[in-house]
């Protein structure tokens, strides 16, 4: 037996890609100057990921300036003062605000892969923004002739053309739910992207869900995974990657995740913590895969990181070179623990 093992897909940036991109928007190099740093990034980050023996691997997001703003990204119907994030440091992340209609995507994800694809050689994956973390875009006051239903309908097709353009690229999906932790009356608004899709294509679709990392720190780890499944597990997806590693009673949220491991589903769970600086061993990785399994029928059982390792564009709390190590310690002990099921 061998269990799927799979990045979330951020990796920290290199510093002179973060120092190129401050350069550029200060107009101190030029926008081809900014794509030689881009693709040197991704080519490095393809060659390091696949050292690791990673079976699947992304481009570690190095052209986003985050998870969750690449689709709008140089738009100009956007303005200040959007949802604020609180993370348990004191520090936050804001949202802009949707100034007018019509919304439209500036940047799908499926443009990453044009970069990417010509330096991998094993399947990549590819990370998109779920829908409800870009309804926060639109303002509660409404906005003149506009309406928030226009406003959803608009949304839910652009999301959904970003999905399917990954899809035709040859890749799987996952779809990055991280304020899953947040609400549950986002899983409606994902479900009608979703239905878009066929069974067979829904196969390639996953969802992400983690209480958020940033600089070392989390905005939703105290909301309790019970509250969260019964709504998460209603998207219509096959593959749910779920943070794990960092929860203070695993087998508490394992035994959760064991009652929802049904029909078709594959529950990926978090063996390694992007937060937590101390490099988890192999031999760790293979002790937590085998206590999941314990709840888990392996047939339904992968395993990943608990986050992205940087999933907003300027965090470098974690250093590249520890991103990769953990990232070899997840692949090395899950096929450790896949020789032991296996046996």
């Amino acid at each position: 037996m061998t269990l799927p093992t799979e990045p979330i897909g951020s990796i920290p940036r290199p510093a002179q890609l973060i120092e190129g991109i401050r350069d550029y928007g200060a107009g101190r190099i030029t926008a081809d100057a900014l794509e030689t740093l881009f693709d040197n990034a991704v080519r490095e980050t393809i060659r390091r990921f696949e050292d690791t023996g990673s079976p699947v691997i992304t481009d570690g997001e190095q052209r986003k300036p985050s998870f969750a703003t690449y689709p709008i990204h140089g738009s100009d119907k956007l303005s200040p003062g959007g949802v604020s994030i609180a993370f348990k440091d004191g520090h936050t992340r804001q949202l802009p605000l949707l100034t007018a209609g019509p919304f439209r995507y500036q940047t799908f994800a499926a443009s990453y892969l044009e970069s990417a694809s010509k330096h991998a050689s094993v399947p990549l994956k590819q990370a998109v923004v779920a829908a409800s973390v870009l309804s926060l875009l639109y303002p509660a006051e409404g906005l003149p002739g506009y309406s928030r239903e226009e406003f959803q309908e608009d949304l839910v097709s652009e999301a959904a053309t970003d999905i399917r353009r990954c899809l035709a690229a040859g890749v799987t999906v996952q779809i990055d739910l991280t304020e899953g932790r947040l609400a549950n009356a986002f899983v409606e608004l994902n479900n009608r992207v979703l239905n878009q899709f066929t069974d067979d294509e829904r196969r390639r679709i996953g969802v992400h869900t983690c209480p958020g990392g940033d600089q070392d720190s989390t905005h939703s780890a105290d909301v309790d995974y019970a509250q969260l499944f019964p709504a998460l597990f209603r998207l219509e997806v096959n593959n749910f990657f779920v943070q794990l590693s960092s929860e203070p009673d695993r087998a508490r949220v394992l035994k959760l995740l064991g009652a929802q491991a049904t029909g078709s589903r594959r529950i990926f769970v978090g063996v390694t913590d992007p937060i937590d600086p101390r490099i988890e061993t192999a031999r760790e990785v293979r002790d937590r895969v085998l206590e999941a399994a314990t709840y888990i029928d392996p047939s339904r059982l992968g395993t990943t990181d608990d986050c992205g390792f940087s999933p907003f564009g300027d965090d470098i709390s974690t250093s590249r070179d520890s991103a990769f190590a953990k990232i070899r310690a997840r692949v090395e002990g899950t096929a450790m623990a896949s020789a032991v099921l296996g046996g």
